[in-house]
């Protein structure tokens, strides 16, 4: 199985530390599990304008094509103005309708405001679940606060935890799928 983290974040790295975290506890739990980080800061997506895949640049036609042969996949955003990020968003604007059909497809978002963990629940689930993506209950926020202010580094325990519980609930359902 393969298991593809999606950092869509432009600027810093808190967001691509997060979706790194859950891939690294994915293959604590099972080392058969292959994984990437997609980090949008280190490539080109081409603006969305309604023209098919092939119109668009290498970049853009890479990433799409490693979501789509990606088994699960976990994706990251930082919030900005109470929404994911705009690339992001405009990434996910480039996939078919059924892109995420039999994915499991956790969540992971950073941002200043707890208020913000709601951004999750209440427009990435439902544009997940537009791509008829599998969404586990187990998602997870992070506060900046929980990243050491010097290194980035995640210090919060409780956070590490529920990162790890989000890749043993995303295993678990996947595993599920592969059987369905």
């Amino acid at each position: 199985m393969k298991l593809v983290g999606i950092s869509g974040a432009l600027s810093g790295d808190k967001t691509s530390i997060a979706v790194n975290q859950v891939l690294v506890h994915a293959r604590r739990i099972d080392s058969s599990i292959k994984t990437e980080l997609i980090d949008l800061r280190d490539y080109e997506i081409d603006f969305f304008y309604g023209a098919p895949l092939a119109d668009y640049s290498e970049d853009t036609w890479n990433v799409v094509q490693k979501i789509l042969s990606a088994d699960f996949l976990v994706l990251g955003t930082p919030i900005y103005q109470a929404s994911i990020s705009g690339a992001l968003k405009n990434l996910l604007d480039h996939l078919p309708e059924y892109a995420f059909k039999h994915k499991v497809t956790g969540m992971v978002a950073t941002g200043w405001s707890n208020k913000h963990f709601l951004v999750m629940e209440y427009h990435l689930r439902s544009i997940l679940s537009y791509f008829k993506g599998l969404v586990p209950a187990e998602n997870v926020f992070v506060h900046n606060r929980a990243f050491n202010i010097d290194s980035d580094e995640i210090i919060d325990d409780r956070v590490l935890e529920r990162m790890q519980t989000l890749a043993k609930e995303m295993v678990y359902l996947q595993c599920g799928m592969k059987n369905w």
